[in-house]
């Protein structure tokens, strides 16, 4: 068992780009610095607020990193930020990424790396020619397109890749360096982290959001589909807050939709520049900027989040990680 790099990076821990803005610029540049692979959050189809944050991350480190994007959006613009900037890496998620742009991509020297849930999914990603497929369980926090736990579905994705040259990294629920070695021992070649990375120092969340992650446990999340209905309706897991538990019982719950003109207004918050009002049942998690009912916000958060116990820089996160599957594989 061995427990290396990935795609040319020192080690196999990716972290997952959380939007709006959590996996900004001083959190992509410190994993990629402690040798990790840093993904952006991107912003949503916006050119030059995307080489502004590819450019911060160029002042921050010297390393390879990439940036994420969201199928289910028109992203050409941001796309061409990431091409334009000579980006190491895009990853993608929520939707197919074919062949002509996995080669375009490659024509730019950007390795791709597309994120699915399903069986079905990671077929079409091989025959599209991705450099990584991460393979995301349904306890992953954030949006979830798949529908199998993590243990079901990794093993099978790392038999459909067989013997080519594509890593499978895992992704849900991995917040300890246990979860790094079981994610190994099913034929991962490394994991993609969300929650653990969203309670460390460079993380560009909310103060109260990180403390938060630290008070919950495995059976206080939740996967609703209640959040940002207005723009996208799609299931997350969140924390299982007062707020969410209220509004999931709520005989209504089916036409809750945070509409500016059926709810009230909740909060306020700057993302990539941009003043947002916030709305009742909006999907936006709270950055440093956000002001207003903090906790009657969404939480996204994995089922992992038990083992969260503490708020630290991201370096000291792929230290535990890296030195704890050495110790428990015995590697030296």
């Amino acid at each position: 068992m061995k427990a290396g790099g990935i795609l040319g990076v020192e080690h196999g821990i990716v972290l997952a780009p959380m939007g709006a803005d959590v996996s900004g610029p001083e959190l992509v540049a410190a994993v990629a610095n402690a040798g990790g692979l840093g993904l952006l959050a991107s912003p949503v189809n916006n050119y030059e607020e995307t080489v502004k944050a590819i450019r911060k991350i160029k002042c921050l480190t010297n390393k390879p990193f990439g940036a994420g994007i969201l199928l289910e959006f028109d992203n050409s613009k941001t796309i061409q930020a990431i091409y334009d900037e000579k980006l190491a890496f895009i990853q993608v998620y929520w939707g197919e990424f074919p062949k002509e742009k996995v080669d375009e991509a490659h024509k730019h020297g950007v390795k791709v790396l597309h994120q699915l849930g399903s069986l079905e999914a990671a077929e079409k990603a091989i025959a599209a020619g991705v450099d990584c497929i991460i393979a995301q369980g349904v306890e992953a926090g954030g949006h979830i397109v798949g529908t199998v736990s993590l243990i079901a579905l990794l093993p099978r994705i790392v038999d459909l890749v067989g013997h080519r040259d594509i890593p499978v990294v895992a992704a849900g629920s991995i917040t300890d360096p246990r979860g790094y070695a079981a994610a190994l021992a099913l034929g991962a070649k490394g994991v993609c982290l969300g929650t653990r990375f969203i309670a460390t120092k460079e993380a560009y969340a909310n103060e109260y959001y990180k403390q938060q992650l630290l008070k919950y446990t495995e059976n206080q999340t939740d996967h609703t589909d209640l959040y940002g209905r207005f723009t996208w309706r799609a299931y997350v897991r969140c924390l299982n807050t007062p707020f969410n538990q209220y509004w999931r019982n709520s005989p209504d719950f089916d036409t809750l939709v945070n509409d500016p003109a059926t709810q009230p207004l909740i909060g306020h918050t700057i993302i990539n520049n941009r003043d947002v009002d916030l709305y009742r049942f909006a999907g936006q998690v709270a950055n440093p900027t956000t002001t207003g009912e903090l906790e009657n916000m969404c939480m996204l958060a994995g089922q992992g989040v038990g083992l969260v116990h503490d708020i630290v820089p991201a370096a000291e996160i792929i230290k535990r990680f890296v030195e704890g599957v050495k110790a428990i594989y015995n590697v030296h």
